[in-house]
């Protein structure tokens, strides 16, 4: 009996654990849910994945509506996939691939009150191409897959450090490592 209890509470430990990895990002830090805010330069600084959340705060007047992308791209209302006005909305990502809100209150998207997060699965490299400006355009073409660039013969001419996908790769990986754990250490728990 004493042994199943203990197994039981390593259980909750263990999915606790692994449930305060994710990250909870508050939309727009500070500033909230609002006119006036570059959500998209807010996102290109983040590195969504599957269990992360997004938090909404905003006050009276504005709501978080979940769209299709063409919904997004035009501000088109009244077909949202969910939408919520108590707030502080809070959203849990669950599935990987890119995800759109918008203010659904007449003329809000239009004046910026849209944000468009791409969501990657635990663990996976960001896939997102990379940017930079130089002064003198590269005689050699490169393209971007994953994270580093190449040239059109394949080759890596540079290594651009992605902490943040290693972060999370780690992560990832300890994660397993706690979960398979537990495994053993209840079932052994259990068989005694």
């Amino acid at each position: 009996m004493m042994g199943r209890n203990l197994a039981r509470i390593a259980l909750v430990v263990l999915c606790l654990a692994v449930r305060s990895l994710a990250t909870v990002y508050t939309v727009g830090d500070s500033s909230g849910w609002t006119i006036g805010v570059d959500y998209g330069t807010w996102a290109a600084s983040k590195t969504f994945v599957v269990g992360d959340s997004l938090v909404f705060n905003y006050g009276s007047g504005h709501t978080v509506d979940e769209v299709k992308q063409s919904d997004y791209k035009t501000c088109t209302i009244g077909n949202s996939i969910s939408t919520d006005n108590k707030g502080t909305t809070s959203i849990l990502l669950q599935t990987p691939g890119t995800h759109f809100f918008i203010c659904a209150i007449l003329g809000h998207c239009g004046s910026g009150m849209k944000l468009s997060v791409n969501v990657l699965a635990s663990g996976s490299p960001s896939t997102s191409p990379t940017t930079s400006t130089t002064a003198a355009p590269s005689t050699t073409p490169t393209t971007t897959t994953g994270v580093y660039p190449t040239t059109a013969s394949g080759t890596t001419p540079y290594m651009i450090p992605d902490s943040a996908s290693s972060l999370r790769s780690i992560t990832s990986s300890i994660q397993g490592g706690l979960v398979l754990f537990v495994v053993v250490l209840v079932n052994f728990v259990l068989f005694l």
